[in-house]
């Protein structure tokens, strides 16, 4: 399978992306509510689209982003399509991360403002198409997490470079855990930047129609409620320094402290494989320099995942079949090889994500 760019896919046409503009600003509404809004390979071309269509267009002057429904903007990728997919031997998945990825970059990078209204659950994929917005907002519904070592994969859709760059150990007790986090939480660890009580968010779409993002945001943001992250920096820091997961388990428990044995206890229930890979990405996301080298790294990690038993027995145990028993293969930490880990990193050929040089973050000025 040979990828290249898709300037000029055709025109998607449906409903699970609601697309309208109102007064100065491009809406963008997932509207798959009884499916908690969870990403296809549809939805993300539709936005892509959508993007395509504003960012030249001189009476659009930001772009919002939410969804449909009560719950949340967005659950996830549709994981059911993936487990089915990864069972078959297919590649749908494959060309969706492909497209996917490639959308999360290009939402980092817009020229115009992004406003992502990150209501309710927020998750996986979700965080992808919210997360590297420019104006990102929280309530106090919100539930933000990667939860993705529990059905046996990674944090994806540049997971790993967000949660590398929040302070201390906080993206790696988030990354290895899955555990959600709250706006004043998530505004620590830098997923989002300001905090906007639900019942004024009407008000905030209002504005947006003739105020600019910075301005309509900035009349209806507080103070969140407090978080509960701050207080934990001391035990968190010191676990999640080690190099290993075995040794940041052996802290936690040997902390004393509640909560970090809740940690380890949680840490026990995911993927031994997916828990070490995610390590070694998060790690190495600190280093790579630019949301599209990790998001390159990301790519050959899912498609290796995707032909690793883990991931369609993750998937199997937390949404087919809903046991909350999975089988994890191999069973243990300590049966996951070094050589097993780099597998994950190895190259794909012809397969591999790439963005043009014009296209990465040192040619935009990024810093590191």
């Amino acid at each position: 399978m040979t990828h290249a760019a898709s300037p000029a896919s055709p025109r998607i046409c449906d409903d699970s992306v609601l697309v309208e503009v109102r007064g100065r600003a491009g809406h963008l509404t997932l509207n798959r509510p009884k499916a908690l809004n969870a990403l296809n390979h549809i939805m993300a071309r539709r936005i892509d689209d959508a993007l395509t269509e504003w960012e030249h267009d001189p009476r659009i002057d930001s772009v919002v982003i939410s969804g449909a429904g009560e719950r949340g903007l967005c659950a996830g990728g549709d994981i059911r399509s993936i487990h089915d997919d990864a069972r078959s031997g297919g590649m749908a998945s494959a060309e969706f991360w492909y497209d996917e990825y490639r959308l999360n970059a290009r939402i980092a990078r817009y020229p115009k403002p992004y406003v992502a209204l990150m209501d309710g659950i927020v998750m996986g994929g979700g965080v992808g198409i919210s997360a590297h917005g420019s104006v990102r907002v929280a309530t106090e519904r919100s539930r933000i997490a990667m939860p993705e070592t529990g059905i046996g994969f990674v944090p994806d859709v540049g997971g790993t470079w967000l949660l590398s760059r929040a302070p201390g150990e906080l993206g790696t007790h988030l990354a290895l855990t899955g555990a959600p986090v709250g706006a004043a939480d998530a505004r620590l660890c830098g997923l989002v930047d300001h905090f906007v009580p639900s019942s004024r968010l009407p008000a905030v779409l209002d504005a947006l129609a003739d105020t600019t993002a910075n301005e309509a945001v900035g009349l209806y943001a507080t103070e969140p409620p407090t978080g509960e992250l701050a207080d934990q920096r001391d035990w968190i820091d010191s676990c999640y320094s080690a190099d290993t997961v075995e040794e940041i388990v052996r802290r936690l428990l040997d902390t004393g402290v509640a909560a970090a044995k809740e940690a380890a206890g949680t840490i026990f229930t995911k993927s031994p494989t997916a828990l070490k890979v995610t390590l070694a990405a998060l790690r190495s996301a600190r280093e790579l320099g630019s949301l599209e080298r990790v998001l390159e790294q990301e790519y050959r990690i899912a498609c290796t995942a995707l032909s690793s038993p883990d991931l369609v027995e993750g998937i199997r145990a937390q949404v087919v079949d809903k046991d909350r028993d999975p089988r994890w293969s191999p069973p243990t930490l300590a049966e996951v090889t070094d050589a097993d880990v780099a597998r994950f990193f190895a190259p794909l050929g012809r397969r591999e994500l790439s963005f043009a040089p014009d296209e990465t973050a040192e040619e935009l000025g990024e810093q590191p």
